[in-house]
Parts: structure tokens; C-alpha cells; sequence
């Protein structure tokens, strides 16, 4: 079996990081700012398209994200956490399954991140924003990571918590489990997946 995990609202919890960095570079470039709910609903997303969508112009796009990953690099560690049962989650699955890790955020810094959250050594692939041309919900992401495996296996899970991980795993033509510890509820989940449960521990405990 083959386990692939999202990051941002499946494992870790890294809004107030994000929230500060993306606030820190639109004060940078004297942009106006949308509320906290309106960046919330964008997280899951690449940064790029998170800053189209808040009205910031295609032709300065990429500095807002410069000015935000500078910001984040500092930040990040201090202001992310694991979610609930998420080691013990990692920790169960790499028991009975291969692991990945298949997100939208920058694969240098998610690597840091679980890094110093002790819990790198259990993913054999991370598949970030800069190794894609198509992110989520392109199916991309995840084949990248099935690419890397290399393993003969065709029971693949991708276990997310937005409609973009479950529509990548559908596109990759691979299982999907929605979990609601982060950015889409449970209604919206459904409509994507039959498999939604409350955390990444619940999700692995199914697997079981």
C-alpha cells in the first residue's frame, strides 16, 4: 500500500504562519488587505493563485510570493504545528504502508517543517509546488510521487483535506480519503469523495 499525505490542515496546522506572511507582503507592496476568512478559504492552493485571487495583478504576482517565502522562512517553524494525532498517525501508517507526501507549499520549506517536527525519516517522497508544472487538483502532483516510488503497487490513498487533494487523486486515478481537521468541510468533501473522516489518525485507522 502506498499513503500519500497533503500537509497544510492534514498533518500540520501553519495558518498563523501563513496568514503573517501573506498580510507581511502585501504591507510590503502597499496592497490592500482582505480579511483573515477570505486568505482561508485560498490556503490549499499555490501561493500565485492565492494572490491572483485577492486582486494582485498577473505581472507582480511572483514578487508578492518572493516577499511572502522570505517572510515564511523565518516565521514557520515558530508559528506551525502538528495537528492532533498527526504522529501518531504518520507513525501508524508507515506500518503497513510506503509514504508520501504530495502538497501545494514549497517542497523546501515542507521539508523543513517535518524536519524539525522529527517525522521526515517516514515519507520516502515529498513532492512540492516547485516540482510541478500542474499542481492540485491537476493529477500531476501525486503521479510525481508514484514516479519516484517506483513500487509495483496499486493501492494508492491520498488522504487530504480540500476538494483540490481528492480532485488530484481522481485525476491520477487513485483512492481519495477526505479528512475534516482543516479547510473544507465535510459537505464539501463528500461531493468528491466516499471516504471522509474527522483527522489523519481516523483516515490511517480505516486503512488498518
Amino acid at each position: 500500500m502506498i499513503i500519500l499525505f497533503d500537509l497544510d490542515g492534514t498533518l500540520i496546522d501553519s495558518t498563523e504562519a501563513i496568514l503573517e506572511s501573506f498580510h507581511h507582503s502585501l504591507e510590503e507592496h502597499g496592497f490592500a488587505h482582505p480579511n483573515d476568512e477570505t486568505i482561508e478559504a485560498l490556503i490549499g492552493y499555490p501561493l500565485d493563485i492565492m494572490f491572483l485571487e485577492v486582486g494582485v495583478d498577473e505581472s507582480l504576482v511572483w514578487d508578492f510570493v518572493a516577499t511572502y517565502k522570505e517572510h515564511y522562512q523565518k516565521i514557520s517553524t515558530q508559528k506551525t504545528i502538528l495537528l492532533p494525532f498527526a504522529q501518531e498517525a504518520i507513525e501508524r501508517a508507515s506500518k503497513i504502508a510506503t509514504l508520501g507526501v504530495v502538497t501545494t507549499k514549497t517542497g523546501k520549506y515542507s521539508r523543513i517543517l517535518l524536519e524539525y517536527f522529527g517525522v521526515m525519516h517516514h515519507f520516502q517522497v515529498l513532492i512540492g509546488r516547485e516540482d510541478v508544472e500542474e499542481p492540485k487538483p491537476a493529477a500531476e502532483p501525486i503521479l510525481k510521487a508514484l514516479e519516484a516510488l517506483n513500487l509495483d503497487d496499486k493501492d494508492v490513498w491520498m488522504i487530504g483535506d480540500t476538494k483540490l487533494d481528492l480532485e488530484s487523486a481522481k485525476n491520477a486515478g487513485v483512492n481519495s480519503i477526505g479528512v475534516t481537521s482543516g479547510y473544507d468541510k465535510k459537505e464539501v468533501l463528500t461531493q468528491y469523495t466516499k471516504s471522509v473522516y474527522e483527522d489523519a489518525l481516523a483516515a490511517v485507522k480505516a486503512l488498518e
